[in-house]
Order: C-alpha cells, then structure tokens, then sequence
C-alpha cells in the first residue's frame, strides 16, 4: 500500500497504459480520479475494475489540451478529495506518418495534448499541491525521445520535450513537489495494434526481454516514483523499457498504415 490514503488524479485514463495506472494505484491505496476526454465507456470500465477492489473512484471528463479544462479537472478533484497528492501526465496523442506529410493540425494535435496538457495540468496541480505542502509529478514519456523512431517526428519531438520539462520543473518547484518520468518501451494497447495486427511479436523480437512491455508493466516504477519511497528522486528518466534502449532496433515501419491517428475524435 505505497499510497495509502493519497489522491492521485491519471489522465488519459480510459485506456491502454492509464487504465492500468489508475487500477495499479489504486490497488496501492490511492484514491483515484480517471480523466478521459471522449472514451466514457473505457473511463468506466476503469472506474469498475476499482470499484471490484473495495476502492471508490472518481471520472473527471476533460480535453487535455483546452487549458480551461484542464483547470477545472483540477479543481474538480480537489473539491472531492480536498487536495492532490499525485498527478500522473499520461493522456498522449499520436499523428504517425512521414515528416513531410505531417500537417499544421497533426502537429497541433499532438503538441496540445502531450505537451501543452502536460504544462498547464501540472501548474494547476503544483497551486493545490503547494497549499498541501507536498506532491509529486509522474510524467509519461516515451522511449522514442531517446531512440528516433521513423515516422514519429511530432511524437518524438512532443515526448523530448515532456523529459526536458520534467528536468526543469523537478528543479524549479523543489523542495515541495518533486517531478519525475517513466519512458516506456513499445506496449501492447489496442491502438497499437490497429497499426499492425502482430505488433506484439514484430517489436518484441527487437526488445532483448523478448517481449513487448504489458500496460501494467508501467505500475510498479510510477507507484514507487508517486511514492514517499523516492522521497528523495526528483528530475529522473526512468526507461521501462525491457533493455530496447540498449539496442535500439526497430521493426520495418515503411509498409505501416498510420491512416486510423488522424480519423479519431
């Protein structure tokens, strides 16, 4: 129970890596709001599967990259909960696809949500974090900012910029709220899987664990990061990778249908 009794707000919540986040930090003690921006269907089947656990959550409806929505999620939260012990960034947009086919509104997409949603949640967060005298920041990055993907330049250069942030706020908002990372290494999410029906086995035989990373693999590294266990770890990069970033190969991405990311609402 590395969290009992916190109260931790996941964005992007309704899936993938979110969904297993706010289930795993709930089942660490914390009392959990699930953000979502249109998947309501997925946030409560999140809210479910922590309800099934005895725990209680709250869903939070909000587009990441509008400010004042994000604002107000903030503030709904703390109105519930009385405070913000823990915020975990992990809501992401993707627009794969060549470079020079990229557009003014990929582009947007994916730097409002990732990188925009990211800034302004926390400096929302730190107002109610400070008023508590502590907190902690878990960003979701991506080991694509560290090793370049082909077709990922928005997503890449959003996700840098996310490490990059996290370095300056661990320092600036020091010593109350610490801040730090976790980068995952490809992971098996139904959107995923969208783009290549055998991602899992494509990618896996280029992580040296021999697989590719599970939602839940992320759980343990950013309990402990939201946890008075790392007290004293501010401004890390933690890579939850399977050791890819060791090797760094990537599977033929040329014949990838990358169409579905510009289709979703």
């Amino acid at each position: 129970m590395l969290l009992k009794g916190k109260v931790a707000l996941v964005t992007g919540a309704s899936k993938g890596i979110g969904k297993a986040l706010a289930v795993g930090l709930a089942r660490e003690g914390a009392l959990v709001a699930i953000n979502y921006k249109t998947d309501r269907t997925g946030a409560e089947a999140t809210c479910r599967a922590i309800e099934a656990m005895g725990n209680s959550a709250l869903m939070v409806q909000a587009d990441i990259g509008e400010r004042e929505q994000v604002e107000e999620m903030i503030s709904q939260v703390a109105r519930a909960h009385g405070r913000i012990d823990v915020l975990v960034n992990n809501a992401a947009r993707t627009r794969f696809g060549p470079f020079e086919e990229v557009t003014e509104e990929d582009w947007f997409d994916v730097v409002n949500t990732n990188l925009k949603g990211t800034f302004f949640a926390s400096a929302s967060a730190v107002r109610q974090m400070k008023r508590s005298g502590s907190g902690a920041i878990v960003n979701v990055s991506s080991c694509a900012a560290r090793l370049m993907v082909p077709f990922h330049s928005a997503y890449t250069m959003s996700k840098g910029g996310i490490e990059a942030l996290t370095r300056q706020l661990a320092l600036e908002l020091a010593p109350v709220v610490r801040v730090n990372c976790i980068s995952p290494a490809p992971t098996s999410t139904e959107r995923n899987q969208q783009y290549d029906p055998h991602y899992d086995q494509n990618w896996g035989r280029v992580v040296p664990m021999k697989r590719v990373a599970q939602p839940e693999d992320m759980v343990g590294a950013v309990a402990f990061l939201a946890s008075d266990r790392a007290a004293y770890v501010t401004g890390q990069i933690l890579q939850v990778d399977g050791g890819w970033t060791l090797k760094g190969h990537t599977p033929d991405l040329s014949q990838e249908d990358f169409s579905s990311d510009r289709q979703r609402g």
